[in-house]
């Protein structure tokens, strides 16, 4: 960044209160300004190319396009794009997500203003923000045996409360086949049951109801 010059931020949330409470905090700071609000994923990305702002503040849940698919969009046709996600979601593969789609930073919405600041700070300058609570989860994901596709297509089913039959008809496999993907599901979760998987499932950012 240039002596003198603000900090130019776009900020995307689908929440208005949050998004009108975190312009607010922003637009407090002497070195930075809010150039532009957005509150889903596809006019972030109209916004970022119209603007070329020097960060963007993304939630990583928001209608149209998520967070996650903006800023890999974003990164895509700007490779030094700087985003900070700011989410309510703490799970290992949701902060996974955001950062194999470039995000730079990883902000809770529970955090407080004396720690958001810093991390746009640090992010406009180039460098990475992972607080101490965020990489414990993230490194807690390495333990941790990945899903296959179909896995997570079958939790997502099983999290709609279909039946092991309904399952099989619905992606034209045996009921045999639907039981062998739950019997991995639940040992790779490591947990006992159907109802415990999508709970972890969902806590961990796997799958969203």
């Amino acid at each position: 960044m240039k002596e003198g010059r603000k900090i130019r931020i776009l900020i995307a949330d689908d929440h208005y209160i949050v998004r009108i409470g975190v312009v607010a905090v922003v637009n407090t700071q002497p070195d930075m300004e809010v150039v532009a609000e957005a509150e889903d994923g596809s006019q972030t990305i109209e916004l970022f190319e119209k603007l070329k702002p020097d960060l963007v503040l993304m939630d990583s849940r928001m209608a149209v396009k998520t967070g996650v698919q903006a800023t890999t969009e974003i990164r895509r046709r700007d490779p030094k794009a700087r985003v900070v996600m700011l989410t309510a979601f703490d799970g290992d593969e949701d902060i996974r997500r955001a950062f194999e789609a470039g995000a730079q930073g990883y902000v809770l919405k529970s955090a407080t203003r004396e720690q958001l600041i810093p991390a746009l700070r640090a992010v406009a300058a180039g460098e990475r923000w992972v607080p101490k609570e965020v990489a414990q989860r993230l490194s807690s994901h390495h333990s941790f045996e990945a899903l296959t596709p179909r896995e997570v297509e079958v939790l997502n089913e099983v999290a709609k409360g279909l039946a092991n039959k309904q399952i099989a008809d619905l992606f034209g496999i045996s009921e045999h086949t639907v039981k062998g993907h739950l019997k991995l599901i639940l040992a790779k979760l490591r947990v006992a049951d159907r109802t415990e998987a999508v709970r972890v499932a969902v806590q961990r950012g796997i799958i969203q109801l």
